[in-house]
C-alpha cells in the first residue's frame, strides 16, 4: 500500500446530545468502518460494536478505561467486532459464538470487503491488507431475545433480529426509546446475501423493528434517524422481497 501515510490518530469521537458518544475510525471509508457507540453508565459503560481492531482503542482513546466497559457485538463481521479482544467483558449471541471464538478473514467477511481503497491513512507502518487478522475474543456472557444489560442507571433490553447475520442484536433502552441496530438496520444498502444470511428471517426482524417504540436509532453505518425513517427503512425492505412463500405476503 505504497504512497498512503501512517495515520497520527485513528479513531475520532463525538459526543451527542443523548448521553451517547459515537466513536469511528476516521481513516478507513464509510462503508467499512462501523458506528462504535459508546455509553456512560454509574456503574460500568457501555461499548456497542468495536470496529476492526487494527488499532488499539483503549491506547487511544482514554475514556475506555475509566470504568469496566460491557463490550457487545452486534454480530461477528469484521468491522464491528475487531476490537473485542481488548475487553474483558464480551457479550453477544450464541448463534456467533463460534467465529468470535475462532475469527478468519473468511467467516467474518473480510476476505471480501478490506481492500486498499478503503483507506486514506494506515493503521501502522508495514499494514498491508493481506497481513490484516482478527484476534480471537470468545464471548464471555451469551445473551439472547430479551436479557438485560444494566449499567446501573441505563438499561438496555436486547432483541434477537437475525437475517443480515443469524445471530445479530440490537438493544433497545425503552426509557428513552433509543434502539441501537448494528447493522440489523442502517439508512444504506442492507446486506441480506451474505454467507450466513438468511432473507426469511430478515423479513420477520424487519416486522418486528417497525412497530417498536423508538425515538432515536443509532445504526452500525452512515447517520441516524427516527422512528419515521425505521419504519419507512422496514416497509421498504419488505416491499422488496414480498413474493410467494415469503414472510408477511
Amino acid at each position: 500500500m505504497k504512497g498512503i501515510p501512517v495515520a497520527d490518530r485513528w479513531f475520532r469521537s463525538e459526543r451527542l446530545d443523548d448521553g451517547v458518544r459515537l466513536i469511528w475510525e476516521h481513516h478507513l471509508s464509510p462503508d467499512v468502518h462501523c458506528n462504535i457507540w459508546f455509553i456512560e453508565g454509574r456503574d460500568r459503560n457501555l461499548m456497542f460494536d468495536s470496529g476492526m481492531g487494527v488499532r488499539s482503542l483503549k491506547q487511544e482513546l482514554a475514556f475506555l478505561s475509566e470504568k469496566p466497559v460491557v463490550c457487545v457485538a452486534g454480530h461477528s463481521h469484521f468491522d464491528h467486532m475487531g476490537g473485542h479482544w481488548e475487553f474483558e467483558e464480551r457479550v453477544g449471541h450464541a448463534a456467533e459464538a463460534d467465529i468470535m471464538a475462532a475469527p478468519t478473514c473468511d467467516n467474518t467477511l473480510a476476505a471480501d470487503y478490506i481492500e486498499p481503497h478503503h483507506f486514506s491513512a494506515l493503521p501502522h507502518d508495514g499494514f498491508t491488507c493481506d497481513s490484516y487478522r482478527l484476534k480471537p475474543a470468545p464471548l464471555t456472557r451469551l445473551v439472547d431475545e430479551g436479557d438485560v444489560i444494566d449499567l446501573g442507571d441505563r438499561v438496555f433490553r436486547v432483541l434477537h433480529v437475525p437475517g443480515h447475520s443469524p445471530g445479530s442484536i440490537a438493544l433497545l433502552e425503552e426509557a428513552t426509546g433509543l434502539l441501537l441496530s448494528s447493522d440489523c438496520l442502517y439508512d444504506g444498502n442492507l446486506l441480506d446475501e451474505l454467507w450466513h444470511s438468511n432473507i426469511p428471517d430478515y423479513l420477520e426482524s424487519m416486522a418486528r423493528l417497525k412497530e417498536l417504540n423508538v425515538r432515536t436509532v443509532r445504526p452500525g453505518h452512515y447517520d441516524s434517524f427516527g422512528k419515521d425513517r425505521l419504519k419507512d427503512l422496514a416497509d421498504d425492505y419488505i416491499a422488496g422481497h414480498r413474493k410467494p412463500g415469503c414472510p408477511n405476503d
